[in-house]
């Protein structure tokens, strides 16, 4: 056993942590404890639910082979501890992109699929696990178990959102999707108001594979919720972008002793960032790295909130109601005096994800994130708790780090069906913070 850093991608609770090898847990599993191993991919998740400082973590990235791609079908199959990127890297050259894509192409496909995360283009696609063809699962009777929709099909869809508690995944084949190009023609329209955003949303989701808005939080007046609306299509095979980017040219060394993204810069970076976009549609074709996962470009960005960290609060809530739900949780935001710096707006279409237990679902979703001020924030993340569940939605537990298990239970009242078929071995800080703090 080995001390590393594995850490969240939140940083709020940073410690040594026990790891072992895939092969290391394989060698064990037969005399473990209940609940002493979790499964960790590439510490992407905002909050503690990679976490079980309890007991040890099985560190995915010591398996990751690419271990066969068809350019003529697009299905590839990996070991588990495989990135996103690595992925594009071996299918973009044969015209495959993968179908879903979430903000960052450094989680491992495990993840992906152990959190069934979404895009841009949830409307269109549906969530990650929609597209997963089978996968390889370990449990800790020993049962290596082949999981798809018609091969136990129950594990199978209960391991998609399963948050890694099912077992140890293996390896996972995926169906890629062929695209004319990888990169993007982004349609960037600037509008002065919320309720802009929301009048032409529909018709945007219509005609475009991607949608997602960038908010202004900050912002109040007349300019309450201005923002700017990033559709986008893969660019036709006529695109003379170089396929592939260079890694990141930019990293942050070390965290700094103050926040750095606070409510004077982010206010000053939100006025240059939305004046920069011309009134109306703009058209223009960009490098699919710069849509995608345009922060992927600066190397631990996350320390820029300080040595505190950061909570990420993202909710999704129903349409029928969701520009004043929008506006109410962007507003206790700025009364309780936080910042957002992203501060994200999408649709969910009505796209059904084959999983037992995944955050996506009809309605819209709303991204904030802010640095860690301690109890002011805690008392501010709860109250906009309070305002999702009041108005029927749920908050994504991949991204955070203090739900209550009473606000657990109402954004996944299916939780229990997922802890029936819990590998008992298999635990997490979020799920006993949770789940089992409630009754059964």
């Amino acid at each position: 056993m080995t001390d590393g850093a594995f850490d969240s991608w939140g940083r709020i609770d940073c410690r040594p942590r026990q790891s072992i090898s895939p092969d290391a847990y394989e060698n064990l599993r037969d005399k473990a404890a209940p609940g002493a191993f979790l499964p960790f991919g590439n510490g992407r998740s905002y909050g503690d639910s990679c976490h079980n400082d309890q007991g040890t973590l099985i560190d995915g990235r010591m398996r990751s082979r690419i271990l066969g791609f068809d350019p003529g079908t697009g299905i590839v199959s990996c070991d588990a501890g495989v990135t996103l990127h690595a992925i594009l890297e071996r299918a973009i050259p044969h015209r495959f992109f993968l179908p879903v894509t979430p903000g960052t192409a450094a989680v491992t496909v495990a993840g992906a699929v152990a959190n069934d995360v979404h895009g841009k283009n949830h409307h269109a696609r549906g969530t990650f696990g929609k597209h997963v063809l089978r996968l390889t699962l370990l449990r800790s009777t020993g049962e290596l178990l082949t999981c798809s929709a018609t091969e136990n099909p129950e594990l199978f869809h209960a391991t998609i959102g399963g948050m890694g508690l099912t077992g140890l995944i293996l390896s996972v084949d995926l169906q890629l999707m062929k695209v004319p190009s990888a990169h993007i023609q982004q349609h960037t329209i600037r509008f002065d108001r919320l309720e802009d955003y929301f009048g032409m949303v529909e018709q945007v989701d219509a005609e475009h594979e991607y949608s997602v808005a960038w908010i202004d939080q900050l912002a109040t007046g007349k300019r309450a919720g201005r923002g700017v609306l990033l559709a986008g299509d893969h660019a036709d095979a006529s695109c003379e972008f170089p396929d592939m980017p260079r890694s990141a040219k930019l990293s942050v060394p070390f965290s700094p002793p103050f926040n750095l993204l606070n409510r004077f810069t982010l206010k000053a970076f939100n006025e240059v960032y939305f004046r920069k976009e011309k009134r109306g549609e703009t058209v223009t074709t960009v490098k699919w790295p710069g849509y995608f996962h345009p922060l992927d470009a600066i190397g631990q960005w996350n320390l820029l909130y300080g040595p505190k960290g950061l909570y990420q609060h993202q909710s999704v809530y129903p349409a029928d109601n969701a520009p004043e739900i929008t506006a109410r949780l962007m507003e206790a935001a700025r009364q309780a005096g936080h910042a957002s710096f992203l501060t994200v707006l999408k649709k969910f279409g009505e796209q059904r994800s084959p999983a037992l237990f995944s955050f996506p679902r009809p309605g819209f979703t709303l991204t904030l994130d802010f640095a860690n001020q301690g109890e002011p924030t805690l008392k501010l993340l709860d109250r906009l708790d309070a305002i999702v569940i009041e108005a029927g939605g749920a908050i994504n537990p991949y991204k955070d780090a203090r739900m209550s298990p009473q606000t657990f239970d109402s954004s996944f009242p299916q939780w229990r069906k997922l802890e029936a078929l819990r590998d008992p071995v298999m635990v997490s800080n979020f799920w006993k913070r949770t789940a089992l703090a409630l009754p059964k």
